[in-house]
C-alpha cells in the first residue's frame, strides 16, 4: 500500500498546485493592457468633445444672423436690428476661429437664399457677413477701435456701392442717379438758407454724397462696436475696451 501511494505521488506533476504567485502575475499581466485600452478609449470623446460643440454653436449662431435679416426684412425696426447683423459671425470668430466664422456666414447666406431668394442672401453676405468676419478677426487680435471702425467702414462703404450696382442691374434703373437727384435738391436747399445763389455741380454732389456714406458708415460701425462691447462681454467673449473718452461718456450716463 505504501508502494502505490508513492506512486501515486510521483505520477502527480509538479505544476498541478500553482503557489500565489504564479496564480496573480497572470491575472496582472492580462488585466494591464485591457484597463489602459479602456482608459484610452474613454479619454477619446473628451478630446474631440470641441468638434461638434463648435459645428453646433456655428449653426445657431448662422441661424441667429439669418433670423435677424429675416425679421428686419418683413417687420422693420428701424436701425435696432440692423446694428446685430454682423454681430452673430464676430462671436462666431470669437469663440471658434476663423473657419467657424466663414461657415457660418455661408450657412447663413445658404438659409437665406432657401428662404428669401439668392439675390436677398448676397445683400446680406455683402456687407454684413464679411463685416462680420472682419470684425471678429480684429476684435479677437485686440485691435483698438479706430483699426476695427476704419477697416469695417470701407468694407461697409465698398459694400453699399455693390448693393447700389446690383439692385440697379436688377431693377433695370440707375439707383445712383436717384441718390444724386436727392443730394441735389438737399445741397440746393442748404445753399438757399445760406444765402447763396449757386447752382451746385455734379462732382460737387457726387462728392458730398460720398461722404454722407462713409460718415454713415462710421456711425453704423461705432454703434456696432458699442452694443458689441455691452453684450459680449456678458457671453464670456469681450471685445477691446472702447477708447477712454466714451468710458468717461458711459460712466457719466450711469451715474
Amino acid at each position: 500500500m505504501s508502494d502505490s501511494s508513492e506512486d501515486r505521488h510521483s505520477e502527480r506533476p509538479p505544476d498541478s498546485q500553482p503557489g500565489p504567485t504564479q496564480s496573480s502575475s497572470p491575472e496582472s499581466s492580462s488585466t494591464r493592457p485591457t484597463d489602459l485600452h479602456t482608459s484610452t478609449a474613454l479619454a477619446e470623446p473628451q478630446v474631440t468633445s470641441a468638434a461638434p460643440l463648435a459645428m453646433v454653436e456655428t449653426a445657431f449662431l448662422a441661424s441667429t444672423a439669418s433670423l435677424i435679416w429675416l425679421v428686419n426684412y418683413y417687420f422693420p425696426m428701424g436701425p435696432l436690428l440692423r446694428i446685430f447683423f454682423p454681430v452673430p459671425i464676430a462671436l462666431t470668430y470669437l469663440r471658434w476661429g476663423h473657419r467657424a466664422a466663414w461657415m457660418s456666414a455661408l450657412v447663413s447666406g445658404l438659409l437665406l437664399s432657401v428662404l428669401m431668394g439668392p439675390t436677398r442672401s448676397i445683400l446680406f453676405l455683402m456687407p454684413f457677413g464679411l463685416l462680420g468676419v472682419q470684425l471678429g478677426a480684429l476684435w479677437r487680435r485686440r485691435a483698438n477701435w479706430f483699426v476695427s471702425i476704419s477697416i469695417g467702414t470701407i468694407i461697409g462703404t465698398f459694400g453699399f456701392f455693390f448693393r447700389i450696382w446690383l439692385v440697379s442691374i436688377l431693377l433695370g434703373d440707375d439707383l445712383w442717379a436717384y441718390i444724386t437727384t436727392q443730394i441735389t435738391e438737399l445741397v440746393e436747399w442748404g445753399f438757399v438758407k445760406l444765402g447763396l445763389l449757386i447752382q451746385p455741380e455734379l462732382a460737387l454732389v457726387q462728392a458730398i454724397a460720398a461722404i454722407m456714406i462713409v460718415i454713415n458708415n462710421i456711425v453704423y460701425l461705432f454703434v456696432v462696436h458699442l452694443a458689441a462691447w455691452l453684450l459680449l462681454e456678458r457671453l464670456g467673449n469681450p471685445i477691446p475696451a472702447p477708447p477712454k473718452w466714451v468710458q468717461v461718456i458711459l460712466d457719466y450716463e450711469a451715474d
